[in-house]
């Protein structure tokens, strides 16, 4: 994970656990003041998005415990690798697309951000500057020419 995306995951982190964390407390103290709570359903929605709150932070700390911050000046540009930015041409119909491989976690399609786990990125790692690369995607075999490597 890079140092950005370990910094906007504990962002969030202390955002659900200041802000959205006492919001549902007081929901649900606000549904439970309303009297009998078998019919409330105002009390049972508040219960399951605390539930799904908690469940949220839980991931949330997991992926931070477990992250290894990567120091992108020890990178290279010789082979693909996590966090490279990749610019390829679809050999097929001559498109060019580049995309930056990252954690999954940090993965955003808008931004050109790929995943390392999706097929993609994943058929481009440990290859070269000028390869021929075929890709297995969901639509079929895919072939992709490696135009550049940058950090």
């Amino acid at each position: 994970m890079t140092k950005e995306g370990y910094d906007r995951k504990m962002e969030e982190l202390t955002y659900l656990e200041t802000v959205k964390r006492p919001e549902i407390s007081r929901a649900i103290a606000e549904a439970r003041d309303k009297g009998d709570l078998s019919e409330n359903s105002e009390y049972d929605a508040a219960k399951e998005a605390q539930g799904m709150l908690e469940m949220q932070i839980a991931q949330i700390k997991d992926l931070v415990a477990n992250a290894r911050i990567i120091d992108a000046s020890k990178l290279s540009t010789d082979e693909v690798q996590l966090l490279n930015r990749v610019k390829i041409r679809n050999v097929d119909n001559g498109r060019e697309m580049e995309y930056t491989i990252v954690a999954d976690s940090e993965a955003d399609m808008k931004a050109k951000k790929i995943g390392i786990s999706t097929p993609i990125a994943h058929g481009l790692l440990g290859h070269k500057l000028g390869e021929t690369v075929e890709i297995a995607v969901p639509a079929g075999v895919m072939k992709f020419e490696i135009l550049s490597i940058e950090l």
